[in-house]
């Protein structure tokens, strides 16, 4: 079955230096850009972390040092890369936990300010667990009947991914052809900043959602305990959480 496309959605894969969205790097981007008339377009860059890859890292994706080394840093791609997201919904697998956040950390090291809110977001592997419980090879197994070869690799991963969501649009009765109710049922919880450190509770305030502080009022938590705006601000929390820990805050001091 083909999406019911209103607009075009990207599919798209990382592969990184490491798991952490504070410090790791991108090193390989691959992108399936599918327009509403089924046409696809699929890139697949490389890119200098500007870091050394740890060899756990390249154990998993084989992407060294040497094979990087003459690519081009993510801030020197980061202005085309962000203009060929504008007016895309976005999909991927593991996408909201891990390679979104990372992909908003790299723009904002860049000075690039795209704005993920003005985007839909389809999380594959959370239709898969809600549905399934599995990885990524055995979603691959199960809806597709056949073996994900070279997996690791971002290109295989995101073509697997994009093969994923229609399989499981086909299989699902219950799965609305749609990207708006892909996004929300695909969606854990209701972030304001991309890493789930703060969220909206049932009265779309703005809650942390971690720490001593966890399931309290941000703004109360700040008028209660200033110090506490500091050390978030000074933590190893993520550009785009204290970007959104800022605007709460001069939000607070404008309606006084």
């Amino acid at each position: 079955m083909n999406l019911n496309l209103r607009r075009p959605i990207i599919f798209f894969d990382l592969e990184t230096t490491g798991v952490d969205i504070t410090k790791d790097r991108i090193v390989e981007i691959s992108i399936i850009k599918v327009h509403p008339d089924g046409k696809e377009e699929q890139k697949t860059r490389r890119v200098n972390p500007e870091m050394h890859i740890p060899e756990a890292a390249t154990a998993v994706h084989h992407i060294t040092d040497d094979d990087v080394k003459d690519c081009p840093t993510f801030k020197q791609i980061a202005k085309s890369l962000a203009a060929y997201f504008e007016g895309c919904d976005i999909a991927g697998y593991n996408s909201n936990r891990f390679d979104i956040p990372l992909l908003s950390e790299e723009f904002l090291r860049a000075d690039v300010d795209f704005d993920f809110k003005r985007h839909r977001f389809i999380d594959v592997q959370t239709i898969f667990h809600k549905m399934e419980k599995r990885t990524l090879e055995a979603a691959y197994k199960f809806y597709c009947n056949a073996d994900l070869d070279n997996a690791h690799s971002a290109d295989a991963d995101t073509r697997a991914t994009y093969e994923v969501l229609k399989a499981q649009i086909d299989r699902y009765p219950s799965l609305k052809n749609d990207v708006e109710w892909l996004s929300e049922f695909s969606s854990f919880n209701r972030n304001v900043d991309l890493a789930g450190r703060i969220i909206l509770n049932d009265n779309n305030q703005e809650v942390f959602n971690f720490g001593k502080h966890k399931g309290k009022l941000v703004t109360e938590v700040f008028r209660t305990d200033p110090n506490y705006f500091a050390w978030i601000l000074d933590g190893e929390f993520t550009l785009d959480t204290k970007k959104v820990v800022r605007n709460i805050k001069l939000n607070m001091h404008g309606k006084k």
